[in-house]
């Protein structure tokens, strides 16, 4: 494996003295990790330098062509100080699928994971300290040649950069409204839905900012050929609690495999609930939120690990599920799944890469 080389910033910027405030994505660590790549050369130059610009082309093929994916996961810091991450082989290892179906390059896994590493030891000052804040990581892989003409580019730019994020819920699980969206659709069977590819949340956010108008936090999305069956919610994957049963759409080819949602159905079991993934009738979790049989429903996913719903909307109808509260399904879940992350919690199951 080729040897990962650090120049470090001269000029590091003052750390955010309170952490409550972070927020989402707004901040960014000193430093990033590269790496390029050539066909016929492979992955090479591997290396961690001081955050900055990109100087492209404008006529750069990500630019017209859309070649750009990226994954997302995060850093956790430990209560005796120390830090971990969750699963990041499986980030990687869905990058390279994504890759794969826009015509780029598989990633090296290996020396993805380990550029990580040598970016969060020199910006490990950087993981927060709060309890429910953490490190997020952005892997991104984009286009780099310079051509006009709709053709896979030959040369890709991998790199990684990083933003301390404070909780998601600074006030405990408060369920979010959600809606329905059966105008537009996100994605179909063969396209690219499963992958995380920058095009699809493009395509995402006419319908997101309809929903915000209507005072909803979230799209629903419906599947885009008969548009009745349940796919994914915004950047999450969607659940459904029957009791102690849990039901979740069928991956089909045009829902992402989200490793929350992974890990969310293998802890479940575990737990001792019973779980099905099959197809979803929109109309029929309708009829079955009214009856009572429904009893939660939430999305899983890396920023919120669980969001409740409290409230849908499909067309003129709106329905509040379990009052309007998180119910005991999506707490245990999420406390379960949260603590491992934390260090609270026992890892059983090999998920968490220490640091």
């Amino acid at each position: 494996m080729e040897k990962i080389a650090v120049t470090l910033s001269q000029n590091l910027k003052a750390k955010p003295e309170d952490e409550s405030k972070l927020g989402f994505g707004r901040v960014f660590t000193d430093h990033m990790f590269l790496m390029n790549y050539e066909e016929g050369k492979g992955w090479f130059n591997p290396r961690v330098v001081p955050y900055g610009d990109f100087a492209l082309d404008p006529a750069c093929v990500v630019f017209h062509y859309g070649q750009a994916i990226f994954e997302g996961t995060k850093c956790y810091r430990r209560a005796d100080g120390g830090l971990q991450l969750f699963r990041p082989e499986e980030n990687f290892a869905r990058m390279s699928r994504s890759a794969e179906r826009m015509g780029m390059p598989h990633l090296d896994e290996a020396l993805a994971l380990e550029g990580l590493k040598a970016l969060i030891d020199v910006d490990q000052d950087w993981v927060p300290h709060n309890d429910g804040a953490s490190l997020y990581i952005r892997p991104t892989m984009i286009s780099t040649d310079v051509h006009l003409g709709v053709h896979a580019s030959k040369t890709y730019l991998f790199f990684i950069i990083m933003s301390p994020s404070g909780a998601y819920y600074k006030e405990g699980l408060k369920p979010v409204g959600i809606y329905v969206e059966d105008e537009y659709v996100r994605a179909v069977r063969g396209g690219t839905g499963f992958t995380k590819c920058a095009g699809n949340y493009a395509a995402s956010i006419y319908a997101s900012e309809i929903a915000e108008k209507k005072g909803y936090a979230q799209v629903l999305w419906l599947d885009g050929v008969e548009q009745k069956y349940v796919e994914e919610v915004g950047s999450m994957n969607m659940m459904f609690a029957y009791g102690s049963k849990i039901v979740t759409p069928a991956l089909n080819g045009s829902i992402l495999p989200g490793i929350t949602r992974k890990s969310i159905l293998t802890l479940a079991q575990q737990l001792g609930f019973e779980v099905e993934e099959k197809k979803l009738a929109m109309a029929d979790i309708f009829e079955d939120i009214k009856s009572g049989k429904c009893t939660e429903a939430f999305g899983t996913g890396t920023a919120a690990v669980i969001s409740p719903v409290g409230e849908l909307a499909w067309g003129d109808e709106k329905l509040t599920i379990n009052g309007g509260e998180i119910g005991p399904v999506a707490q245990k879940l999420y406390d379960t799944l949260t603590g491992i992350q934390y260090g609270r919690v026992a890892d059983e199951n090999g998920w968490i890469v220490k640091l």
